[in-house]
């Protein structure tokens, strides 16, 4: 559940911050986050995704479960031990307090592992992806530069009722809790139009990492 990496993104302020350009990567549901950024780590990159923390944390046996079944019973918990992000998303949908507790128990987890990754991380340059980096208001807390992934609203819509199965309707509700593509256009610094096939990014991956590299 996206909502829960809004805050895995306090100040890096280590070693391996001090030496490298830090990148926040960002975007909408559906707009290719995680496939624009596994192009950048087959690069070089040290990347990090938030999200991806946020998925291990509240896996079975995740450092977070035991935190969140005190916290909203064992209705959120699957019976693999997983949490349930459907159940969990319904909640919060709800009762905006709901998202506000879960985040209280995630987002230092997520902090915490954030920068332990970034420092034993190699590469060039860092890539912090957040996928409500523009929600949270801050610029992640400390990137150099913010980089959205923007694809026009419909290709988000088709992108994630045909992975999900997810009416539209209620991915149009996902939407409108994040961001607007012009809110999150206007905090860019670099931009990739994701628009289209995945292998229609590689010259754009290319282009911005010779940059980020060279101002690392």
């Amino acid at each position: 559940m996206n909502a829960a990496t809004t805050a895995a993104h306090a100040p890096i302020r280590d070693g391996a911050r001090a030496r490298r350009l830090l990148v926040g990567l960002t975007g909408g549901i559906g707009s290719g986050k995680s496939t624009v950024a596994a192009q950048f780590a087959a690069r070089g990159a040290a990347v990090v995704d938030t999200d991806e923390i946020a998925h291990q944390l509240t896996a079975p046996g995740g450092a977070a479960i035991a935190a969140i079944r005190a916290e909203f019973g064992d209705a959120v918990i699957r019976a693999d031990g997983a949490l349930d992000r459907d159940a969990m998303r319904e909640r919060a949908f709800g009762d905006p307090s709901v998202r506000r507790r879960l985040e209280a128990i995630l987002h230092p987890m997520i902090r915490a592992e954030s920068q332990r990754r970034l420092a034993a991380a190699q590469g060039p340059y860092a890539m912090l992806v957040v996928p409500l980096l523009v929600e949270s208001g801050d610029r992640a807390g400390g990137v150099d530069r913010v980089l959205v992934i923007d694809c026009p609203v419909d290709v988000q819509i088709e992108r994630v009722m045909r992975r999900s199965g997810l009416t539209r309707a209620r991915v149009e509700s996902i939407l409108a809790a994040q961001a607007t593509r012009a809110q999150r256009l206007a905090a860019a610094d670099d931009v990739i139009d994701n628009s289209g096939e995945p292998a229609a990014l590689g010259v754009q991956v290319d282009a911005l990492h010779r940059r980020y590299a060279g101002d690392a």
